[in-house]
């Protein structure tokens, strides 16, 4: 089973869709969706374990420009609707 996380992103001002659209070529990334609120922008990562989860978020997320700060949240239990 894929380790799955949520990586909330705040972005610089009109920085948005540069992120958006980097993050969509970045292996793992599932989903991208920019949102109202605190952030600006929040993708699903999937990927085998933790260490993978972990270099998805320092060594590719964190290296494109535009984003200013990051939250990851670890999805630790899983229900899918009836």
């Amino acid at each position: 089973m894929a380790t799955k996380a949520y990586i909330l992103i705040e972005t610089g001002v009109g920085k948005s869709r540069d992120v958006s659209d980097s993050l969509t070529s970045v292996s793992g990334v599932k989903t991208v969706d920019t949102v109202t609120g605190q952030y600006d922008i929040i993708a699903t990562v999937e990927a085998t374990d933790l260490n993978a989860i972990g270099e998805i978020v320092t060594g590719q997320v964190h290296t494109i420009n535009g984003i200013m700060r990051t939250v990851t949240c670890l999805t630790v239990e899983s229900d899918q609707p009836a």
